[in-house]
């Protein structure tokens, strides 16, 4: 492959991007048996991180790790969904999928023949335990990992 000296490293956007989370956690929720709609419940889900963070930004909310905040809408949408089947165990599980999202089919292949020639990194607001968890199940080669 030839290409630019001038480029070195390719920093890569992961959810969505690299890793298929809607059918990853519509695939969980369904699962679960939980009698609700799965797909509407993932997009509620995804949807209620980006004013969740911005009260974070803003300073209305200290800190938070971003499976904090995932768990915070998850309690909310359990709420909403009417469900209360799950133990503490099984919400924690499944707030955890998030560490467990399948990459799309030529994710790996591709990132691999990247790896050749680039350095190849993520550049994402998971943690950092999140991202390694999903390199590790998702087998995916980063060179190395940066979070926001």
């Amino acid at each position: 492959m030839h290409h630019s000296p001038k480029i070195k490293v390719l920093a890569f956007d992961i959810f969505g991007t690299v890793v298929d989370w809607h059918s990853s956690i519509v695939q969980e929720v369904e699962r679960l048996a939980l009698n609700i709609d799965a797909n509407q419940f993932t997009l509620d889900w995804r949807a209620g991180y980006r004013p969740a963070m911005d009260q974070v930004l803003s300073g209305q909310q200290p800190w938070t790790s971003i499976d904090d905040i995932h768990h915070l809408i998850l309690d909310e949408l359990l709420v909403k969904y009417q469900i209360s089947t799950l133990s503490e165990a099984q919400k924690n599980d499944l707030n955890y999928i998030w560490h467990r999202l399948n990459p799309w089919p030529d994710t790996v292949a591709a990132l691999n023949q990247l790896k050749q020639d680039y350095i190849i990194c993520t550049l994402s607001n998971g943690n950092i335990r999140l991202l390694v968890d999903l390199a590790k199940y998702a087998k995916l080669p980063w060179d190395t990992i940066f979070s926001a």
